[in-house]
């Protein structure tokens, strides 16, 4: 990025010290936060995290750099962004390594969002952004999703003259489903001047969907965010991109000051990229145990959203938050609910073995009458 290095850390503003004492509920904090307590055993399919954890390269990767671990060793995190700009055609310049995606969204938000530039969003979505945009004293706008469950974005673009950041999360969290690539691309073409589209594609890699990233390469007003914390089961070990304009770099970091990678996470990513089965079969994992619960769902009449994602929605008939309770009581911790969807709740696709044990206790809970 342009004017310091990876070595240097950047001063913090007045703006930066405030936005390090908000209180940004993450993810884990969010279903930590709905969680009854539960036995060591329970099936945890209420945090959209990967079972299947970190690849074997990834695993030998981080055993084998664990000798180092008294050195910040930054030069690893150069090489990770490189592997990552060598696959995807980008310059290094446009690429951020962060730890996870939260951060990077959190200080995206507080850059471009002020009492004068709202957050608009899609209705159900993810949390993070619009408590970030509350704390920067931003009115958040949300927007029900279409029919078929995409971003309105023609709704969004009307929804305010004077936003400063669109979010688009694709695949969606909660619903798990896509955005055409069409529409986002009508999104940035027709938004108000000076404001960002920010792009979370947490999820990308359980679809075949076309990323956004063209859009960054095109120099647009564009932000795309990526994780290791889902498809590649890196949820706990944290690594993440922010990929944008340098001039955008520039303002969301600004925001938050600098920080050096943890080198297990940046060797673990580093080897995940350079897997060049891994994704697919990440995906095809997924798929597979998505589609049998979806087909048991289907024979036993229980309504859901068909999803791209590692999570779906699915209707409760009654107010989810006693569905969640009852859940937890047959030792399956699902996920929480949405304000505009409170007979709904969202369920993290596990592994077939868990799957099997929530398919016995959802049918049990839902048939009681109590």
């Amino acid at each position: 990025m342009p004017g310091f290095s990876r070595r240097s850390f950047l001063h913090l503003s007045a703006a930066a010290s405030a936005a390090t004492a908000f209180r940004i509920m993450t993810e884990p904090m969010l279903a930590a936060a709905a969680r009854r307590p539960h036995a060591a055993d329970a099936v945890m399919i209420d945090s959209n995290e990967n079972p299947l954890g970190p690849s074997q390269g990834a695993r030998d990767a981080m055993a084998a750099i664990l000798s180092q671990g008294g050195r910040y060793s930054d030069n690893l995190t150069d090489e990770l962004v490189k592997t990552f700009t060598d696959m995807e055609g980008l310059n290094p310049d446009w690429v951020h390594a962060t730890v996870g995606s939260t951060p990077p969204l959190a200080l995206s938000v507080l850059a471009f969002t002020s009492p004068q530039k709202s957050y608009v969003t899609a209705d159900p979505g993810f949390e993070l952004g619009m408590m970030a945009a509350g704390n920067n004293n931003a009115r958040v706008v949300k927007v029900p999703l279409t029919s078929t469950h995409a971003h309105d974005v023609k709704a969004m673009i009307a929804a305010d003259p004077e936003a400063g950041v669109f979010y688009i999360c694709n695949p969606n969290n909660p619903t798990g489903t896509l955005t055409p690539h069409a529409d986002i691309e009508y999104l940035v073409a027709n938004k108000p001047k000076d404001s960002v589209v920010l792009v979370d594609e947490a999820y990308i890699h359980f679809s075949s969907a076309p990323s956004a990233l063209d859009l960054v390469k095109a120099g647009k007003d564009v932000i795309v965010l990526r994780t290791f914390s889902k498809a590649f089961g890196m949820a706990g070990i944290r690594c993440g991109f922010v990929i944008a304009r340098p001039d955008l770099l520039e303002k969301i970091m600004a925001r938050g000051g600098w920080n050096f990678m943890p080198i297990t996470a940046v060797v673990a990513a580093t080897a995940s990229l350079r897997d060049p089965a891994l994704v697919a079969e990440r995906r095809r994992a997924n798929a597979s145990v998505r589609q049998q619960t979806f087909q048991w769902l289907d024979r036993n009449g229980f309504t859901y959203i068909p999803s791209e994602a590692n999570c779906f929605m699915l209707e409760t008939k009654r107010p989810g938050k006693e569905i969640r309770d009852a859940m937890a009581k047959e030792n399956v911790m699902i996920g929480r609910t949405w304000p505009i969807m409170p007979n709904w709740v969202r369920i993290t696709v596990g592994t077939q073995p868990e799957m099997e044990k929530f398919q016995a206790a959802f049918l049990k809970v839902m048939r009681s009458r109590s």
